[in-house]
């Protein structure tokens, strides 16, 4: 499978009134790195046919991050199930390892004209597994 993962850094604004990283801010994250490891993967020509829509997310929090903590937010595909792609995403402490939250999203995959579900295509699977 193909990992994508970038840094972030935690900064004030993320924080809720327990000056955690609120929870809002940890689906954020779950969408952007979904979002670039897609347009780092597919070509311009399959992003314009193909749309990805959220069905579900499935979060875990386990440990609170807090402000000026270095994250590494890494996600894969996990499985393709017909129209459906299941997307793992683990959020951690860059320094000491510390799992902060565990998710898995059910994406639905959409025709860009139609707007309808389509089975996942092998040339897309192919995209995320090495």
């Amino acid at each position: 499978m193909e990992f994508y993962e970038k840094i972030v850094q935690v900064k004030k604004s993320d924080l809720d009134e327990l000056n955690h990283v609120n929870n809002v801010q940890y689906v954020h994250w779950i969408q952007d790195v979904s979002r670039e490891h897609w347009r780092l993967l597919a070509s311009k020509e399959i992003q314009s046919d193909f749309i990805w829509v959220v069905v579900n997310h499935n979060i875990s929090y386990k440990n609170a991050a807090k402000l000026g903590d270095h994250i590494i937010v890494r996600t894969h595909v996990a499985r393709t199930e017909g129209c459906f792609s299941i997307r793992a995403v683990e959020i951690f402490n860059k320094e000491t390892g510390l799992v902060h939250v565990q998710s898995e999203t059910k994406f639905c995959l959409l025709n860009a004209k139609t707007n309808k579900p389509m089975r996942v295509p092998k040339n897309i699977e192919g995209l995320f597994s090495n």
